[in-house]
């Protein structure tokens, strides 16, 4: 599949502060891409490469083909939009803000966007200053969504939201990528989300990117074991995989990579109880995963 978004190695330092440290990655057509990491990874300013808001100080950003910074018109009238921050003109009533919208994109649907008003019961002459802050995010994302564009860029988009609203949001954004096909960039420090709507994920840490693979892929090859032992050993000298293992008096949680059977197996043979054994989730695979770099580096 011919790939809608491609960075590859893509530095970018703030004074002395590295945010994005060799970030390649690609996003094939039709995928939805969960970007993961805590808060400064390094996730918003990737996507701003993406829109071509920033120019890469080394390495090369590719959308559809083009560099965002050099063709703007030709990448940003094909990309949907929702920020964390969500600044929208509040003097503005919601009917005029889509009508100003409009303007902006010659594939807008118009009526499209009235459908999304209704699923949202957004009142079209509400100003947006009176707008709730779960508001103000549906509002947000109709204007994203309603020229139908071919890539979708959601930076954080439930940041600050109720559960409520988010699974609103989320639930739109699932429904027309199941209907259309379309590609999506999501951005998100709530792992269990990412997890509801992406089909692949790109963990980042410190920006550098630590995992690229599909979701499915991440979850079937990570495990998680809560592991006893009488004499006191820990696993993490002792069984292979490891990517984080915490717990004392003999008593552990481990997070391994492996099939489930296959690990379970291994630390029954090492002379561990096996207490629990399940796959892990992608909360638990992001913090073993991102700790265990950041303490290889402190060495």
């Amino acid at each position: 599949m011919d790939a809608v978004v491609e960075l590859a190695g893509v530095s970018r330092r703030y004074r002395r502060t590295l945010a994005m440290d060799d970030v390649s990655l690609s996003m094939p057509r039709g995928s939805v891409v969960g970007l993961v990491g805590e808060n400064g990874a390094g996730k918003t300013t990737t996507i701003k490469h993406v829109l071509g808001l920033l120019r890469a100080q080394a390495g090369t950003v590719r959308v559809f083909g083009l560099d965002p910074v050099k063709k703007p018109h030709d990448t940003l009238s094909r990309i949907g939009y929702l920020s964390e921050h969500r600044d929208l003109p509040g003097w503005m009533r919601i009917d005029e803000l889509l009508r100003y919208t409009r303007a902006l994109y010659p594939k807008w649907d118009h009526a499209y966007a009235q459908k999304l008003l209704q699923v949202f019961q957004l009142d079209p002459s509400a100003k947006v200053r009176t707008l709730s802050m779960g508001q103000t995010a549906k509002a947000g994302l109709v204007t994203a969504l309603a020229h139908r564009p071919e890539l979708l860029v959601l930076d954080e988009p439930s940041s600050g939201l109720d559960p409520i609203v988010r699974r609103d949001i989320l639930g739109a954004v699932l429904r027309e990528v199941a209907k259309e096909g379309r590609t999506v960039l999501f951005s998100s420090h709530l792992l269990h989300e990412v997890e509801t709507i992406s089909d692949r994920v790109v963990m980042i840490s410190a920006g550098k990117v630590i995992l690229d693979e599909t979701l499915q892929d991440v979850l079937r090859k990570h495990q998680r074991l809560v592991l006893t032992s009488g004499n006191g050993q820990s696993p993490k000298n002792v069984l292979s995989g490891v990517e984080a293992c915490e717990g004392d008096a003999g008593r552990w949680t481990v997070i391994c990579q492996g099939e489930l059977a296959v690990v379970t197996a291994n630390a029954k043979q090492a002379g561990f109880e096996v207490v629990e054994a399940s796959a892990a989730i992608l909360d638990d695979i992001f913090v073993a995963r991102a700790g265990k770099r950041l303490s290889s580096e402190e060495v």
